[in-house]
Formats: C-alpha cells, structure tokens, sequence
C-alpha cells in the first residue's frame, strides 16, 4: 500500500514535458490509451517562445530559466504570461522515460482553458505596452475577458495572476 505509484488509465488527466533545444515545450492533455508503460495523450503541446525570448534577451532571471528547463504544473503558469505557440498534441508518452505528472481535473481545467481562451496573448499585449491609452485599452479587453470566463478556478488564477503583475490596480 505505501510506496505504491497511483496507476495512469485511459481518461486520466496528465502533465509531461517534451525538449525543445536548450528548454522543453509544455504537454497536457487526456489519456487516449495505455499500452504497459505507453500511454497515448491528446492534448495541447506549448511553447513558450515568450518567455525564452525574455530570456535571449538577458530580461529573465534564474527562476524563469528553471521554468523553462523543468516545468511543473504549479510554475508553467508563469510561463504562459508572456506569449505563446501551441498547437494540438496526439502522441505516445512513456512512463519509463518520459517524465508523466497525473493532473487533478480543476488544475487541467486551468491549463487548458488559459490557453484556448487565449490568456497569454491578452496578458502580453498589456505587459509589452507603454503607460497610455493603447494600454489602458488592452487593459480592457482583459478585464472584459476574465468578466466572461464560465470556469471559477481559471477566472480566479487570472485574478491573482494579474493582481501580482499589477495589472489591475
């Protein structure tokens, strides 16, 4: 009882990284099948070309590189802030080599939904704007979008994602 790994099955929500030259894209998705220690998963696969351009640019600090070097569900969060490129994922993990972390539903719910309702994009264009009124509108446009989003712990993660940036003071 003690020690023993909870199993991955078929519905399953799961968690896994994938390397993309010196940093590693972003996987998330459900559980499509499990073939012994192969296991299929559709989902989203994300890049976070924005935070790997902050850091190119010398604009991040260590935190951001252990982001991107080793990405949690708890710290990849902090990685979608800034500009992002994801597309669909249907591929085949293995668990006796790849890195799979089973994920809660609320938590993939959050995962998910920041990426398809375009979160990312909207924080970006309020971060990269100078103080002025082109800002002040992308601030609107994100107030508005978060004043629409049906799921409450995505709705509360951008809350609190942008009360620490400062964003809606």
């Amino acid at each position: 009882m003690f020690g023993k790994k909870k199993e991955i099955k078929e519905g399953d929500y799961v968690f896994s990284s994938k390397p993309d030259g010196e940093y590693r894209n972003i996987i998330f998705g459900v559980v499509s099948g499990v073939d012994g220690s192969k296991i299929g998963v559709n989902g989203l696969i994300v890049n976070p070309v924005g935070l790997k351009n902050k850091i190119s640019q010398n604009k991040a600090g260590s935190h951001s590189i252990e982001i991107l070097k080793a990405p949690t569900p708890e710290n990849c969060i902090l990685a979608f802030i800034y500009r992002v490129e994801h597309e669909n994922y249907t591929d085949v993990l293995d668990l006796d080599s790849d890195l799979v972390i089973p994920l809660p539903p609320k938590v993939y719910t959050v995962l998910d939904g920041w990426i398809r309702e375009s979160i990312p994009e909207l924080l970006n264009n309020v971060l990269s704007l100078p103080d002025g009124s082109e800002r002040d509108q992308a601030k609107r446009i994100l107030r508005q979008r978060m004043e629409t989003l049906y799921d409450k712990n995505l709705k509360r993660h951008l809350y609190s994602v942008c009360r620490s940036l400062k964003i809606l003071v």
